[in-house]
C-alpha cells in the first residue's frame, strides 16, 4: 500500500478488510477481501455503507459535517483508515480503534471527528476508524421468515464486519508499528453500542484490552429475535416481496432498499434496525441483566456529557412555563419539585438547558451509571465513569454539553471544530482527555499528571471524573437530581 506523510504521521486510508458486501455478499458474513497485485493507493478515503440521511435538526447536523461523505457511498464499503508515527519499526504502540456514532444507521468513520492525525502525533499511537455495513442492510434479521439458511447471520452482518476489522488490526497492525495486544475499542453514542455489544460476544473476545463507551443511549440490550422478525416482514411487505421470495432480496437495487428503510423510519410505528440477538453470534444482551463474563478483564470507560440530548431539540426559546409544562409530562406529578431543585443546582442554565439536563439524567445518564454498576458488580477490571462539564460553544453555546462533545476532545482534534472552538480553552480540555485515552490504552489505567486521581467506579461511591478546563472528582455527583429519575419506565424494546 501506498500511504502518504501528513505533518510527520503516516497515513493510510481506504484500506480494504473485507470485501465488497454487494451482489451475493448482501446481507452474507463479511468476505475477506480480494488481493491485489503490485501497489494499491490508500492516500483517499473509501466508501461509506450506503445510508439514509440523519434526521436531526439542522444546526446540530451543521456542526457535526454528517452529511458529507468523502468517498461517497457504496456496499463496498468494508475499509478502515490508520494513521501511525511510523511503519514497520517494531514500536509497539498502543492501538485507538474508533467506532463511529450514528447509531446502528448511519455515518462513516471519515467524519471529520475521527482525524486520527492529531491524537497519534500528540500520544505517540496508533489510530484506527473504520466503515462497516448499517441498517438493514447490516441487522436485517431473515432467520424466521423462511429465509435459506446461508441468509441466518442477516441480522448480526454489520457486527461481525466489525470484528473482521479487529481480526484485520490484530493481524496486521505491527506493519503499522501498533501493538494487537495493547488494542483499546472506543465509540460515541451509536459507537458506544458497538463497543458494548462487541464486550457480549465471544467471536471478539482477545481482540481488544480495553474499552469505552461514550454516550450511548442502548448499550444494554440487542434488538429481540421478534422484533427484528417483524422489522423483516415490513420490509419486504413495502418491497412487494413474499416470504417465498426473501432471497431476491440481494437483487433489489440499493436505493430501493434505503428507500424503503427511510419509509419504515417514519411511519407512526417506526421499524428500527440493530443487530439481533440472534443466541449465537450475539448470544446474550450486551449489559442486561448484568454484564458480560466473557469481557469481565477488559477495563471500561464509561461517559455521558452534561446536556447530551440537546443534540435532539430545537426549542432553544424554552420560557419558564414551557419548561414546566415539558416537565409534568415526565415528572410524575412533581414538575414543580423537579424544576426547582434542578434551578437550585444549575441556576444560570436556561430553560431549553435545565430541561436537556432533565432528560439526559432520566435516560442516557441513568443507563450510564446501570452499566457501571453492573460491571463493578462482577469483581473483575475495573470501570471508570466520566461526565463531560466543558459546553459546546457552538452557536454561542445554546446546546450546552452537548452529544458528542467529548468526540473531538478524545482525538485532540478541536483545530476548526465548531463543536468545541478552538481557544485555549478547548485545547486544555482536550490535553487531559486525549491523555487520559492514550495512558487507558497503554496500561489500562486514564490516570496521567495532569488529572487528579481519576478512582475506579464503585456502586457505593460512583466516583465520577468531570472534564472541564479545571477537572475535579465527585462522588455520585447530582445524584439528588438523577435519583428523582431512577422509577421511570425503561424505553420498550421494540
Amino acid at each position: 500500500m501506498r500511504g502518504a506523510v501528513q505533518d510527520g504521521i503516516n497515513v493510510f486510508k481506504g484500506i480494504p478488510y473485507g470485501a465488497s458486501t454487494a451482489g451475493k455478499n448482501r446481507f452474507m458474513p463479511p468476505k475477506k477481501p480480494v488481493p491485489w497485485s503490485g501497489v494499491r493507493d490508500s492516500t483517499a478515503f473509501g466508501h461509506a455503507a450506503p445510508q439514509v440521511p440523519l434526521g436531526s435538526n439542522y444546526d446540530y447536523a451543521r456542526i457535526i459535517d454528517w452529511l458529507t461523505f468523502p468517498g461517497g457511498q457504496s456496499e463496498d464499503c468494508l475499509v478502515l483508515n490508520i494513521w501511525t508515527p511510523a511503519v514497520k519499526d517494531d514500536g509497539k504502540r498502543p492501538v485507538l480503534v474508533s467506532f463511529h456514532g450514528g447509531g446502528f444507521t448511519t455515518g462513516s468513520g471519515a467524519n471529520i471527528f475521527y482525524n486520527g492525525l492529531p491524537l497519534a502525533k500528540f500520544g505517540d499511537v496508533v489510530v484506527v476508524t473504520l466503515n462497516h455495513r448499517l441498517g438493514c442492510l447490516g441487522h436485517l434479521s431473515m432467520a424466521d421468515i423462511g429465509a435459506p439458511p446461508e441468509f441466518a447471520q442477516a441480522g448480526v452482518a454489520g457486527m461481525m464486519d466489525c470484528v473482521l476489522a479487529l481480526e484485520w488490526v490484530r493481524d496486521n497492525i505491527a506493519n503499522f508499528g501498533g501493538d494487537s495486544g495493547k488494542v483499546m475499542i472506543f465509540g460515541q453514542s451509536g459507537g458506544g453500542a458497538k463497543v458494548s455489544h462487541l464486550l457480549a460476544m465471544p467471536s471478539a473476545r482477545g481482540l481488544f484490552q480495553r474499552a469505552a463507551i461514550q454516550s450511548s443511549g442502548w448499550p444494554l440490550r440487542a434488538m429481540p429475535r421478534d422484533c427484528a422478525t417483524r422489522a423483516a416482514e415490513r420490509m419486504l411487505a413495502h418491497l412487494g416481496l413474499t416470504k417465498a421470495r426473501v432471497a431476491e432480496l440481494q437483487q433489489v437495487p440499493v436505493e430501493m432498499i434505503l428507500s424503503a428503510q427511510a419509509a419504515l423510519e417514519a411511519q407512526e410505528v417506526p421499524v428500527d434496525f440493530a443487530p439481533v440477538l440472534d443466541g449465537s453470534v450475539i448470544p446474550r444482551h450486551p449489559f442486561d441483566p448484568d454484564a458480560p463474563p466473557v469481557s469481565a478483564d477488559v477495563p471500561l470507560i464509561i461517559s455521558t456529557t452534561l446536556d447530551d440530548v440537546s443534540f435532539g431539540r430545537t426549542d432553544f426559546d424554552l420560557d419558564e412555563a414551557g419548561l414546566r409544562n415539558e416537565v409534568a409530562k415526565i415528572a410524575s406529578g412533581k414538575a414543580d419539585e423537579t424544576v426547582a431543585a434542578y434551578r437550585r443546582a444549575f441556576p444560570s442554565s436556561s430553560a431549553f438547558l435545565l430541561l436537556c439536563k432533565m432528560l439526559t439524567d432520566r435516560g442516557v445518564r441513568r443507563t450510564a451509571y446501570l452499566l457501571a454498576d453492573r460491571k463493578a458488580a462482577l469483581h473483575r477490571a475495573p470501570a471508570y465513569m466520566y461526565v463531560l462539564e466543558f459546553p459546546s460553544r457552538a452557536y454561542g453555546g445554546k446546546f450546552g454539553a452537548v452529544h458528542a462533545t467529548d468526540v473531538p476532545l478524545v482525538f485532540h482534534n478541536i483545530a476548526g471544530q465548531q463543536l468545541t472552538g478552538n481557544g485555549a480553552e478547548a485545547k486544555r480540555v482536550a490535553d487531559q482527555m486525549a491523555a487520559a485515552w492514550v495512558a487507558f490504552a497503554r496500561t489500562g489505567n486514564p490516570n496521567h499528571a495532569e488529572i487528579p486521581h481519576w478512582p475506579a467506579y464503585t456502586p457505593d461511591k460512583q466516583e465520577t471524573m468531570i472534564f472541564n478546563q479545571t477537572s475535579r472528582v465527585e462522588n455520585a455527583p447530582w445524584n439528588e437530581l438523577r435519583s428523582l429519575w431512577t422509577a421511570s419506565e425503561p424505553e420498550p424494546d421494540c
